[in-house]
């Protein structure tokens, strides 16, 4: 049972995904798109590794305000939830992100990974945060 990971930003979408077990998530790709509401190739591309990879559901990292509340970029995830539901047939779960860009970021400069080269895998590394929250809670 293998489950995709997204962090949802508004020029780029940080895809991991699990281990055929559940237990560890890793980061795939980091899809790029011209405008935020360019989606058409940012969702057949999202469809395709969901099909390569066999995925059975989809956890979309939410961001919600520090006090708990839903802003402008949780309802355009909200939309993409949606729009990822329609296009793939695959139950998409919410899942808390607050804090994730900033963890994966310092995750990265623990690893010594320069500033650089950070901007490449922050988005990946923020999904497989995501994504392995949820693949914990549910074992």
């Amino acid at each position: 049972m293998r489950i995709l990971g997204l962090d949802y930003g508004s020029v780029t979408v940080g895809v991991a995904v699990s281990d055929p077990l559940g237990i560890t998530a890793q980061g795939v790709e980091t899809i790029t798109r011209p405008a935020e509401n360019k989606l058409r190739r940012t969702l057949a591309r999202i469809g395709e590794l969901a099909e390569a990879y066999q995925a059975e559901k989809i956890v979309l990292g939410f961001p919600k305000n520090m006090n708990n509340t839903v802003g402008e970029r949780g309802e355009r995830t909200l939309e993409f939830k949606a729009q990822l539901e329609r296009r793939t047939g695959l139950p998409v779960i919410l899942w808390d992100e607050r804090l994730t860009t900033i963890a994966a970021n310092r995750v990265l400069m623990e690893a010594g990974v320069r500033r650089e080269n950070r901007k490449e895998v922050i988005d990946q590394m923020a999904a497989a945060l995501i994504l392995q929250g949820y693949l914990d809670s549910i074992q």
